[in-house]
């Protein structure tokens, strides 16, 4: 019998073409690497991320929200297929859909989300063009578990770029995405590790993520 660690099973969300999902996919074939993506699922049938994730032979799920009744019952769904595929970690990636504070806190500490701004700052939606119309010269995304408030949990890792000043908010977020590939992955490692923990609402044990800081040179 191997004395390895089984590997967390990892459920990614999605509601798109799941950019942030296919880094997670690839960062999990790497033998060390302490997750699988289990599953992958969907509120939307149409989402373009399903078919690669069924390319690459991960069982993929769709769940039409607009199927059910309301919020309730579609996230009562959702939690039958998580409980029927034995998944450990849920990891949101660019699934647009609020969840109830019940379903939150079913998965306390157990679910990832990635944002792209530097949390507390640019909560929301339209991130890029926000920071732009501030004038901020750093700008970049952060991982953290998730909450009951929006964009409100626990910080895992957070990665920096620099705003330039030629930057619209398609060229600033393509260097934000850049880095949300980098540091998805690595914050997902550090979950299904167990290298975290969470104290007075901040998250410990995440180690040297220097190499995920980027700023311009002084």
């Amino acid at each position: 019998m191997s004395n390895e660690p089984k590997k967390k099973r990892v459920a990614a969300l999605i509601s798109g073409r799941g950019s942030n999902m296919a880094s997670l996919i690839e960062a999990a074939r790497a033998p060390d690497y302490p997750a699988e993506i289990a599953l992958v699922l969907s509120n939307r049938p149409d989402a373009a991320g399903l078919a690669f994730a069924r390319a690459q032979e991960i069982k993929s799920v769709a769940l039409d929200h607009k199927a059910y009744v309301n919020r309730a019952d579609f996230e009562r769904a959702m939690q039958a297929v998580l409980v029927e595929e034995r998944i450990d970690l849920v990891c949101l990636a660019g699934f647009m859909r609020l969840l109830t504070a019940e379903f939150v806190e079913a998965w306390q500490g157990k679910m990832l989300n990635i944002h792209p701004a530097l949390l507390p700052s640019y909560k929301g939606l339209h991130t890029h063009e926000r920071a732009l119309a501030d004038g901020v010269k750093i700008h970049g995304c952060t991982v953290h578990y998730v909450a009951t408030d929006m964009d409100a949990g626990p910080i895992i890792a957070q990665a920096a770029v620099p705003v330039l000043d030629a930057d619209t908010p398609d060229t600033l977020g393509a260097r934000v995405l850049a880095r949300e590939h980098a540091i998805y992955p690595h914050a997902l490692r550090l979950a299904a590790e167990g290298a975290l923990r969470i104290e007075n609402g901040r998250v410990l044990g995440g180690g040297d993520s220097e190499g995920f800081l980027m700023a311009p040179a002084i």
